[in-house]
């Protein structure tokens, strides 16, 4: 196979005429403007976000003036010679693209404005806030990658022994459903309230970083773990592992190109995760009071102080961009001479795990499936029990808050939480695959995107269509596929620089047959996996939308709003958090263990060359 690959390499049967200066020109010329691709998409797209946060209170048909004016002074009248007056204070009268165009060209001198609310300058604070997530950003991914290597271990043992099933991914399931607000609240609890061993709030020595940073990693650590995990039992499914310990090669430097293997097409999710600690840490930062970037752009986000907002999702956009640039060069450093070689490895699909595949989705089916038809005949929204009544024989899992039964709830709350979770997952999954197809052009929208957390992008769909569970899904939706797409995009260029992919336009092999041979049954089965470990995490982004008045309103019982109106009482009755939450990881550990255990190993098969 290696002589029709160098005959490919030196002339592709693509460009027949390669050898003019002519046509070499037009190839110099594409292969730059290939290179520049990525550049202008971020920078494209970047643009576009600025302008819709910009126009966002001229597109939501309500009046900046006013919400200013009752976030100033909430019992002032609104009178017109007040509402005018904020108007030419502000500027408000040049219209939103003039107002726009007047940040911007202040901008470029290192001047965001004053805000609208408290009258000082935006850009120092925001610098600031920025300073303190970035600092907590890289305590959690410390934390993160411990988990991640722990997680490892066990598959770089089997693996090594020559053993590379897949396993059901429980535990890393375990740790991705794990809501971070939960998790800042127990940490609290346990280890500031009862053991008086750290500082409970606010920020300033060390000592104040090491609850929210292990509150941030745990989630982000099942992740990446889960993630890590099975690019590795692939790799050592490869057949140059074989080839290695029949020559003699040590443990230890095998070990080492399975990691080395794994790297490339996982990178990207290491910076989507780390752009995710930083914008997504609105939760955590709240609990303990922290004075981080993502709580303080919510806050402007809320109070529609819109130089404050410009200037956090900026500075959060920024951060994307760094942070997946510096991931995409770690990936070419790696990659880059097998890519442009076409000498990449092919994947081989793992033999699957035995008859036992089954134990750990049907035990979390069972549990699961206990849980909901044990409620759904008690009533989920009367007020019939005592606040925080205890469990008993007649109330097998206590009482609420304001007395409702807790069992009723989850019960009833599951049709809704798991219905409104999958169609997002879903929805999310069919683009992030399309648009991962398209790496280079892709770039932008995937890296920016993943710096808008859940919830700044529900502010601006409520703003645009009002609050609705529909909204709610669409909000999500809009901010989800990009760890999708940035997977199978890592994916796909592994693939089209594999040996036998390379040499297909030799063959006469079209670029449809392309997709549906090779391309496809190569990304779909990992990203489907990585999809449904996202489940719970899109659970809880739409819960918590509800809660913030942004989708689904109390009193529906969704899994998110059961643990966010009962957070409060944690210390006084557990029980009323740790049963959603026990739901949450159930559901996660379900559909990780399926996905794990169904036939989509059996369509990847397709991607491996025939045997000649």
């Amino acid at each position: 196979m290696s002589t029709p690959t160098s005959v490919r390499l030196t002339m592709p049967a693509s460009q027949p005429s390669s050898a003019t200066p002519g046509a070499a020109g037009m190839a110099w010329r594409w292969e730059a403007w290939q290179r520049l691709l990525p550049t202008l998409s971020r920078l494209v797209t970047l643009a576009g976000v600025v302008v819709l946060v910009g126009l966002l209170p001229w597109l939501s048909g309500r009046d900046p003036a006013l919400s200013i004016l009752r976030a100033r002074a909430g019992d002032q009248n609104p009178s017109a010679e007040a509402l005018g007056a904020i108007r030419t204070q502000l500027g408000l009268t040049m219209g939103p693209f003039e107002k726009l165009g007047h940040w911007l060209s202040g901008l470029v001198h290192c001047d965001a404005g004053v805000s609208w609310i408290s009258g000082t300058p935006v850009l120092p604070g925001m610098l600031q806030a920025s300073q303190v997530s970035l600092t907590l950003m890289a305590a959690a991914l410390g934390v993160a990658l411990v988990v991640t290597l722990l997680l490892c271990l066990p598959t770089l043992k089997r693996g090594l022994a020559g053993e590379s099933a897949p396993t059901s991914g429980a535990l890393g399931a375990a740790l991705t459903a794990l809501p971070e607000f939960l998790l800042a609240a127990l940490l609290l609890v346990v280890f500031a309230a009862w053991l008086n061993w750290l500082p409970p709030y606010g920020w300033g020595d060390w000592r104040h970083l090491i609850l929210p940073a292990v509150a941030l990693g745990l989630p982000g650590g099942g992740l990446l773990g889960r993630l890590f995990s099975d690019a590795l039992t692939a790799a050592f499914a490869e057949r140059w592992v074989v080839t290695w310990h029949v020559a003699g090669f040590a443990r230890r430097r095998i070990a080492l190109a399975a990691i080395q293997r794994t790297l490339p097409s996982l990178l990207p999710q290491v910076g989507l995760v780390m752009v995710g600690l930083t914008g997504g840490a609105i939760a955590v930062e709240q609990v303990f009071s922290i004075p981080g970037l993502g709580r303080a752009t919510l806050g402007a986000a809320s109070a529609q102080d819109l130089p404050a907002l410009q200037t956090g999702i900026l500075i959060l956009l920024v951060i994307a961009i760094v942070l997946g640039g510096a991931a995409n060069l770690c990936r070419t450093l790696l990659l880059g001479r097998t890519l442009r070689a076409g000498a990449v490895p092919v994947a081989v699909t793992p033999p699957r795990p035995g008859r036992w595949r089954w134990l750990v989705p049907a035990l979390a089916a069972a549990a699961l499936a206990l849980i909901i038809v044990a409620g759904l005949w008690r009533d989920p929204l009367s007020s019939a029990y005592l606040r925080l009544q205890p469990p008993s024989l007649a109330l097998p899992l206590g009482a609420d808050g304001i007395g409702r039964d807790i069992l009723a709830r989850v019960s009833h709350g599951a049709l809704s939480t798991m219905g409104m979770a999958l169609l997002a997952v879903g929805i999310t999954f069919v683009l992030g695959v399309t648009i991962g197809l398209m790496p280079r052009l892709a770039a932008g929208p995937i890296e920016i995107t993943n710096a808008t957390p859940p919830v700044i992008a529900g502010l601006v769909v409520a703003g645009l269509m009002g609050p609705s569970a529909s909204g709610a899904v669409i909000a999500v939706t809009l901010v989800s596929w990009a760890p999708l797409a940035a997977h199978t995009a890592a994916l796909v260029t592994e693939t089209l620089g594999q040996p036998h992919v390379r040499i297909t336009p030799m063959l006469g092999v079209g670029r449809l047959r392309l997709l549906t041979r090779y391309l496809l049954p190569a990304v779909v089965g990992p990203v489907f996996r990585h999809a449904m470990l996202r489940l719970p995490g899109t659970a809880l982004a739409l819960a918590a939308l509800g809660f913030l008045g942004l989708g689904p309103r109390p009193p529906a019982p969704e899994w998110g709003l059961l643990l966010a109106e009962s957070l409060p009482y944690l210390e006084r009755a557990p029980w009323a958090v740790l049963v959603p939450a026990l739901a949450l990881v159930l559901m996660s550990i379900l559909a990780v263990s399926l996905s794990s255990a169904g036939s989509l190993p059996r369509w990847r098969r397709a991607a491996a060359p025939a045997p000649a």
